[in-house]
């Protein structure tokens, strides 16, 4: 098998048990042929999927229903959330039901007390952090698909963004799942407990899991109290190892008031002025590195002097050339509209070559500097987008073609620069996948690099939970 087809490993589902899973689901339960598209192509059109059948389960009973009726017959399922995946996980191969949890959409509990929140795994992103703030509270996790992209499916890829550097990853704003195991049965594990030292933390494994373990129907989510202020800046700069020494120098100043802390090279602001409406350089100069920043503070009045004492002593310091502080809320979501369009920014200049990978905050300047020379050895004529989550060493490091050429001009390029990237990360002791998942796209290279106890460890867990590998087979192992 390789990491973008897979042969197929059952035969196709018999009719009658095609039959018996559309009466589990009932007629609003089955999306028609005509109506199939949107759930078999994903936005980048790099894996165009097929699907014996695709369902819309109604509850966490009605999945449950399904996945046994597969199990006992040996089908396999494509669990799907929003379908915002970038590595193809969340794409059927031809044999499979894909299982849409789009219609389960409940807002079981909200206890701003507790601090938490359960919901169905079918609500995208955005609503639920609407749903935080009506109980005054806020759900920090925030990401470019947000407004798409559903917290069932969030779980399962263990999403990160851009409040890593002060929440953590969603695995770290989860503290108790429902899921439905491969053999169809029902897991309630919605604990509302920060404090549960009861054996084998379960939730982590399908945390990430990416659905090969079992499909995520409810969550209880951590919330936190609302920022009375909150503050943008912006600061442009020579060099990346400015861009960390920063980092450290407005979480000293703050006190760690630091939300989010964004790295862009110059190329990146180029490509969203060119392809994103309403997006402009914040800078009458440019730079050759910008890093874009949020912060918080739980009093009112007293954040702009703290970040304007703050950059003026990064402006002393050398570690910036140039800042600017928004004056109006239209004016901070210019910004971040820059740094969120940046995947469809670069998705009009072609595939090309992307890496979601991670190494040491401090590592990320000469990671830059190596993967680049590795890069030109390749593709001399390539233009190399750099940006992502320096707080947490974060770096989505994209590789495109010359201006103007075409869009596939690197495509026979791509895999030889791929694995120099990423025996860059070894070097680096990195991650070849920091928050987008494995999927299909990096299955053969997590197998190829990975700690062979490591994948044992894992797959035997796999065999252990799924011994017929019905759940989204060929993705991930």
């Amino acid at each position: 098998m390789s990491s973008t087809s897979r042969k197929t490993l059952r035969p196709a589902p018999k009719p009658a048990v095609l039959d018996a899973v559309a009466k589990a689901v009932g007629e609003k339960g089955i999306v028609a042929e005509a109506d199939a598209a949107p759930f078999l192509s994903e936005w980048r059109g790099r894996w165009p999927g097929e699907a014996a059948m695709i369902v819309t389960p109604a509850s966490t009973e009605e999945v449950a229903a399904v996945v046994k009726i597969c199990a006992e017959h040996n089908v396999a399922v494509t669990p799907q959330g929003g379908n915002t995946g970038l590595v193809g996980g969340q794409i059927p191969f031809g044999d499979e039901i894909l299982i849409s949890l789009r219609r389960m959409r409940r807002v079981r509990d909200v206890s701003p007390l507790n601090n938490t929140m359960t919901l169905e795994a079918g609500l995208t992103l955005a609503e639920a952090q609407e749903i935080a703030a009506d109980a005054d509270r806020l759900f920090p996790l925030s990401i470019g698909a947000e407004g798409s992209c559903q917290i069932g499916g969030v779980i399962s890829t263990n999403a990160g963004g851009v409040n890593v550097l002060r929440y953590g990853n969603c695995r770290d704003l989860v503290l108790g799942l429902e899921a439905v195991t491969p053999d169809g049965r029902i897991w309630n594990g919605l604990k509302r407990l920060r404090k549960n030292n009861t054996g084998y933390d379960l939730k982590q494994l399908l945390i990430g899991g990416e659905g090969t373990l079992g499909i995520v129907t409810a969550a209880v989510l951590k919330l936190f109290p609302r920022p009375a202020e909150t503050l943008t800046a912006c600061a442009g700069m020579a060099r990346a190892e400015d861009a960390v020494a920063l980092l450290a120098h407005a979480q000293a100043a703050t006190g760690g008031g630091a939300i989010s802390f964004e790295l862009m090279t110059r190329i990146c602001v180029e490509l969203t002025t060119k392809h994103i409406p309403g997006v402009r350089d914040p800078f009458e100069n440019p730079h050759p590195v910008y890093v874009l920043m949020q912060f918080a503070s739980g009093e009112t009045g007293a954040l702009r002097e703290t970040i304007e004492e703050m950059l003026a002593g990064a402006l002393e310091k050398g570690l910036i050339t140039d800042a600017v502080i928004p004056e109006s809320d239209a004016q901070s979501a210019m910004l971040w509209k820059m740094r969120h369009a940046m995947s469809e920014a670069i998705n009009q200049e072609g595939l090309g070559a992307r890496h979601d990978v991670s190494v040491a905050t401090s590592d990320i300047p000469a990671f830059l500097q190596e993967a680049g020379a590795e890069v030109m050895r390749i593709a001399p004529d390539a233009r190399i987008v750099a940006f992502g989550h320096i707080g947490d060493g974060n770096v989505h490091y994209d590789v495109v073609g010359p201006d103007g050429a075409p869009k596939d001009i690197l495509d026979n390029r791509r895999a030889d620069i791929e694995q120099a990237v990423y025996d860059v990360i070894d070097r680096f002791d990195g991650s070849v996948s920091a928050e987008h998942g494995v999927g299909r796209h990096r299955r053969d290279t997590l197998a190829k690099r990975k700690n062979t106890v490591e994948l044992d460890m894992m797959r035997a867990v796999k065999k252990a939970l799924d011994p017929k590998g019905i759940m989204n087979p060929g993705k991930m192992l």
